[in-house]
């Protein structure tokens, strides 16, 4: 993950955990140098031994180095990169310095651009506010339809916290509906109490979501997800847990046995284990004082990845769904297990909600792809089972009972007639 901006921000969202980085470099411009975007975009191309590589733009806000920074990243790249291979970017951003010109210039050298979006306009404003306190809902929704206006491909990155965690349908239904994204993230927050803004302590701030809280959230979002949006909306945590159920990789960082393959670059080249260990503790280097495939292999950079694995409490390792959580991300590894083994997740309670939930749905869809079948056979069968489900509903329901269908009305001014 590049951060060209570093930790500088137009907003001051509440849960960020990155803002602080900015201590970091005190008397820094935070502008990554045409030099130092020189040195990785080249060593960053001459390290793939994949015919292709795709750029991950961060921050902050990385939209407030400029467009001219990124007409440089893209003339760079094609400088640099091989006639058989194809170059991808990435940019994650807040939504509200996006225009006509941005769009534009995205459209043109197709630029993946993710949106942070936390649902509708109370639950997004609860944190996401700008340096001034004001909200920012209107800006990012405006952001949006330019991205849409101009055909860039987008997604939504949406954090689940206290203020939002408990409306799980409206999220979703926001999201599909309002927004119409057909790619979605949902990311837990779970920020740590302390004054330095590193992954230090034990207890969380009351922004973050509460485990069971997390696990219930997902849980209903994939209830409705499982009957109606199956090959159409992609929600990330879904398809990382078909990818568990079907046997192979999970393929996100925080669901793999090991990680330390997500690191993070700041704006003068140095370079971090993790995106979330932007800390002293965690530099491995400088790009322009260390070639980047040293600093990606070092034996540091293992230590830190195997970590992850060789620190699994034995009640994780035990665990029914340990194939598709592994632990989770250790960032989040805090509490005890029942025993008093450090090292449990803070939201086991709600990835074992979550996943045992799906169990069923996800060897059903696992399945269906074993066999060269779509997934979305499952639609079909969860329609059948419901309305199994209804009819003997139907017949334990007396004449003056709700109504099971769940209209409000009497069952028998409803289905009952």
């Amino acid at each position: 993950m590049l951060k060209p901006r570093g930790a500088i921000c137009n907003l001051d969202c509440g849960y960020c955990y990155f803002l602080t980085k900015e201590a970091l470099y005190p008397g820094s411009d935070f502008r990554m140098s045409a030099e130092s975007l020189e040195t990785f975009t080249r060593q960053y191309i001459e390290a793939q031994s994949v015919p292709e590589a795709t750029f991950g733009w961060q921050g902050g806000e990385p939209m407030l180095i400029g467009l001219d920074f990124f007409r440089l990243a893209v003339e760079l790249q094609e400088k640099h990169r091989p006639a058989n291979m194809t170059v991808h970017n990435a940019l994650q951003t807040n939504g509200t310095l996006i225009s006509e010109e941005w769009c534009e210039f995205f459209r043109a050298n197709n630029f993946l651009v993710g949106i942070s979006l936390d649902g509708p306009r109370a639950l997004h404003d609860a944190y996401r506010v700008d340096k001034s306190g004001a909200p920012s809902f209107d800006r990012v929704m405006a952001g949006l339809e330019l991205l849409k206006k101009h055909g860039v491909s987008f997604n939504v990155l949406t954090t689940v916290h206290s203020a939002n965690a408990d409306h799980p349908a409206e999220v979703y239904r926001f999201l599909r509906d309002d927004v119409d994204a057909r790619y979605i993230q949902f990311i837990p927050i779970v920020e740590r109490k302390n004054d330095t803004g590193f992954q230090e302590g034990h207890s969380v701030t009351d922004r973050s979501v509460k485990a069971r809280q997390y696990g219930e959230f997902l849980t209903a979002v994939f209830d409705e997800w499982v009957r109606r949006d199956v090959g159409t909306v992609f929600v990330q945590i879904f398809d990382v847990a078909l990818n568990s159920w079907s046997g192979e990789r999970p393929g996100l960082c925080i669901f793999d046995e090991t990680c330390g393959g997500a690191l993070a670059m700041e704006h003068n080249g140095d370079v971090y284990s993790c995106d979330h260990y932007v800390e002293p503790r965690y530099l491995l280097g400088n790009v322009g004082e260390m070639p980047l495939l040293e600093i990606v292999d070092s034996e540091k950079q293992r230590v830190f990845g195997l970590a992850k694995r060789d620190t699994l409490p034995r009640y994780c390792r035990e665990c029914e769904v340990r194939f598709a959580c592994n632990g989770g991300c250790p960032k989040n590894r805090i509490i005890k297990t029942p025993c008093g083994e450090p090292g449990l997740n803070y939201l086991c309670e709600g990835y074992k909600i979550f996943f045992e939930h799906i169990d069923g749905p996800m060897r059903f869809m696992a399945n269906e792809l074993a066999s060269r079948r779509p997934p979305a056979n499952i639609m079909r069968r969860m329609r059948l089972e419901d309305e199994a489900h209804l009819e003997q509903e139907f017949a334990r329901a007396g004449r003056n009972d709700p109504c099971p269908c769940g209209s409000g009305r009497k069952f028998k001014n409803c289905h009952g007639g």
